[in-house]
């Protein structure tokens, strides 16, 4: 059984990026720039984005966080979108989710400019990707796909089984799934007898966000399973959608929690940045 380790290959993608970085600095003196917008005093959250900030300054990249109460109208957020996006020192536009209530998130996100999106979720972009042309990936998505390819695991001609259809993660990958040969089946919370689909895949992505929702019993011998799942028990132990114990001594090959998709998410989500800025 293969771990597919996130952190190494993050590791080792940020490493080559960090090295492009400095090269452009030192020719020109410009850096790319990541702007991350948090709404709020949700802890994760927090966490989240100081993971982005430290990865930013660990890799070169010029970051700018800016952090507002919960009781701040859509309005006003609409405007500093729009004064992010006429900024040319920002290259990257990420709005870290959830938002309060009154704000809506498509209005949000929808504001940013498509050639700032990093995150992938304008309408233009994931319309882009749907149609099969070059774009802004969604982070997770991306982390996947460049996980499945430095472990040189085969696509073309696989039953490919998603578990989750959310436009972060359960739709975007189905897609590049099925671009890169797949036959992809989506198994959602409408989907009958979801055990016989999930036996047959040989490859897995679990994005449902329960945790252990995938058991052994899901899984065929020798099948590929990525986790996307990031879910807290009471124990305060994290877990993914996969019953990894379990699971592991029936995959050929599958991510960890923590340390599988996590990693390549971020990592992502900086290479996106730098493909912006190179754009720009």
């Amino acid at each position: 059984m293969i771990l597919i380790d996130g952190n190494a290959t993050s590791k080792k993608r940020l490493t080559e990026l960090k090295a492009k970085v400095e090269a452009r600095f030192h020719r020109d003196g410009k850096r790319p720039g990541l702007a991350v917008v948090r709404i709020g005093e949700d802890p994760a959250s927090k966490i989240y984005v100081g993971k982005k900030i430290k990865t930013c300054h660990d890799v070169g990249v010029y970051s700018l966080e800016k952090h507002y109460p919960a009781t701040i109208s859509e309005k006003d957020v609409l405007a500093l979108i729009e004064e992010l996006n006429a900024n040319p020192l920002v290259h990257g536009i990420l709005v870290q989710l959830p938002l309060p209530k009154h704000i809506s998130a498509d209005k949000i996100l929808n504001a940013v400019a498509p050639e700032k999106d990093v995150d992938g979720f304008h309408p233009l972009n994931q319309g882009m990707l749907f149609i099969g042309q070059p774009t802004f990936v969604a982070c997770t998505p991306l982390g996947i796909m460049n996980l499945l390819r430095e472990y040189e695991i085969e696509i073309s001609g696989k039953r490919a089984v998603v578990v989750g259809r959310s436009r972060i993660v359960g739709r975007p990958i189905s897609v590049l799934l099925d671009q890169a040969g797949a036959t992809v089946t989506v198994v959602h919370s409408q989907t009958k007898d979801r055990h016989t689909l999930l036996k047959q895949a040989e490859i897995i992505v679990a994005a449902v966000g329960k945790p252990h929702f995938v058991t052994s019993e899901d899984v065929r011998e020798g099948a590929v399973v990525i986790d996307v799942g990031i879910n807290r028990l009471e124990s305060g132990k994290i877990v993914g959608d996969v019953d990894f114990e379990a699971v592991s001594k029936r995959a050929s090959a599958i991510t960890p929690v923590p340390g599988g998709v996590g990693p390549m998410t971020i990592c992502s989500l900086l290479e996106n940045t730098w493909k912006s800025f190179e754009l720009n």
